[in-house]
């Protein structure tokens, strides 16, 4: 991967768009975004370059300055596109969330960012901001995207209103590689989301990492499937195609396998960057696209956010004409490290090889996933094939996170004896292919969504009848792992049913659908350390062995 070179400005948003203009492509698609009725809106990179200026210009007369954090609370879709990059263009910094939060993971991290604005909705502002804005005093300016002037509700601002005077051709406000650009939230398995910080240099690795791991081409049909509230759907579904100048395909609509065949032909889509989830979905779906479709334009399928199965992997060369290719990164990371790119030959199963300029290493832990150390205090590095250790990276790629917002020493502890610690439990065969092996903590991801399970935790312990909470993963065919969450009761003699399903429907009207609960239990006891933490691994020990057990349930 090149870094940028230092002491020049370089803004994310000029880097992906202005500078197609400015070399004569700003008539070429960037933007086809397909709405739910099947609109299409098509913006060229002068039309994105024209609407990130005006939405800088907007928010800056809304008094906003360079360096302030701007949430972004929207789905997929062109709007998107053009507040993401209007806050970069700004100098701001831009903290994209998942559109399916409830109104509790929106308060976290908005409180931990010190959000001074963020842009919506209506509906979201409705379910997800409004609810908590009174716990939120910083939050000073909220813009509806979709509500007419004058028509908004109080304390907020229609960004019609607000374009109908902003500046088109306002330049990109001029940066350092290293300015903060991006928050993406992450989740640990105690305390708050983690707010990774990411700078406008890491624009240089998306670009390097599409080129390398995917093939990707200017001019080439290109979709991403992962949310804009994710890292994945930032730095693969916005800035790679357009700093690549792809056209980047955008689908409004949600998950719907007719609907996503039907995309990949109509779109003539060459490169296809989703989640195994989506796979798995689409395979038990039928098992394949209709007879009558036509998906000769895809070259290239690849996948992230949890690991791939190789049953995936074969499907796709059976049924789509090219494997399924596996890719693995982490927010903190900020794009792909370790891939099987386009020039390999996929072993099922295995994630790949370190890209270009990436170091990668394995150090030994113990059985509850902590480091083991040499007698002179250094971690002990594996150098044998096939054997199972933490995954771990030589710092300083482009896209790398450069703190924690508001916890520094977390951000300190990732790092050990001139590595990066990912968590990752991996191995390495003979000829350096890396295989996943699980997590040495206890994130749950679920439909490449990382949940925390402490935050679950937390909000279930305010339900008024609810003593205490342990929130684990469980492993599902389909999304990987569902979130199952054992609670026990305030009162020892209360209807059991009826307690799961007030538990159930409080977890989905403050967390949201997509991180609340699948699975709830009611137990007696939780099994604690002495210090008072909830023993995860046992409660999830426990689950396994029921199910394990003849014609046993959790």
């Amino acid at each position: 991967m090149v870094a940028m070179e230092r002491g020049r400005h370089h803004n994310i948003a000029d880097v992906v768009l202005d500078t197609h203009v400015r070399a004569g492509r700003g008539d070429a698609v960037a933007l086809r975004s397909l709405a739910a009725d099947g609109t299409v809106t098509q913006r060229t990179f002068a039309d994105l370059t024209h609407d990130t200026a005006r939405m800088a210009s907007a928010l800056g007369e809304l008094g906003l300055r360079p360096g302030d954090r701007v949430f972004v609370l929207l789905g997929r879709g062109a709007t998107l596109h053009a507040t993401l990059l209007g806050i970069l263009r700004a100098g701001m910094v831009a903290a994209p969330l998942f559109a399916a939060f409830g109104p509790e993971p929106v308060h976290q991290r908005i409180e931990l960012g010190e959000g001074r604005a963020i842009v919506t909705t209506l509906e979201l502002y409705r379910r997800s901001v409004e609810p908590v804005r009174a716990r939120l005093p910083g939050l000073t300016t909220v813009v509806l995207t979709d509500v007419a002037p004058h028509q908004e509700p109080p304390g907020t601002v229609a960004l019609a209103l607000l374009l109908a005077d902003a500046d088109p051709h306002l330049p990109p406000h001029p940066v350092h590689p290293t300015d903060p650009a991006l928050v993406h939230f992450t989740s640990g398995t105690t305390g708050t989301p983690k707010g990774a910080l990411h700078v406008h240099g890491a624009v240089a690795a998306h670009r390097d990492t599409a080129v390398e791991v995917f093939g990707l081409q200017p001019g080439e049909r290109y979709w991403c499937t992962a949310d804009p509230g994710w890292v994945t759907g930032t730095s693969y579904g916005v800035m790679a195609p357009l700093a690549v100048g792809a056209v980047s395909i955008v689908d409004e609509a949600e998950f719907d396998p007719a609907r996503w065949w039907h995309v990949l032909e109509s779109e003539h889509v060459a490169v296809w960057y989703t989640a195994p989830t989506a796979i798995r979905m689409l395979r038990r779906s039928g098992g394949g696209p209709p007879t009558s479709a036509d998906l000769s334009a895809l070259r290239l399928v690849a996948s992230v956010g949890e690991p791939l199965d190789a049953g995936s992997v074969t499907w796709g060369d059976e049924v789509l004409g090219t494997p399924v290719r596996d890719t693995w990164w982490q927010t903190e990371t900020g794009s792909i490290m370790i891939a099987t790119t386009h020039t390999m030959t996929p072993r099922p199963g295995a994630m790949g090889q370190p890209l270009t300029g990436v170091t990668a290493g394995i150090l030994a832990c113990d059985d509850d996933g902590r480091l083991v150390h040499t007698a002179d205090g250094a971690p002990l590095e594996l150098d044998a094939a096939d054997t199972v250790g933490m995954l771990v990276l030589r710092p300083d790629w482009p896209s790398m996170f450069h703190d924690y917002l508001g916890a520094h020493d977390r951000y300190l502890g990732c790092f050990t004896h001139g590595w990066y610690l990912t968590g990752d439990l991996v191995r390495r065969d003979a000829d350096g292919f890396v295989w996943f092996v699980g997590r040495a903590d206890d994130v749950i991801t679920s439909a490449g969504h990382l949940i925390g399970p402490f935050e679950v935790e937390a909000v279930l312990a305010t339900h008024p009848d609810v003593v205490a909470a342990g929130v684990y993963g469980v492993p599902d065919p389909d999304v990987g792992e569902v979130v199952h969450a054992c609670v026990v009761a305030r009162d020892p003699h209360a209807d059991t049913q009826e307690l799961v399903r007030s538990v159930r429907a409080h977890a989905r009207r403050l967390l949201g659908a997509a991180v609340a609960p699948r699975r709830i239990s009611v137990v007696d006891e939780l099994p604690m350390t002495t210090s008072g933490k909830v023993m995860r691994r046992v409660l999830r020990d426990r689950d396994l062995a029921a199910v394990a057990a003849p014609g046993g349930t959790p």
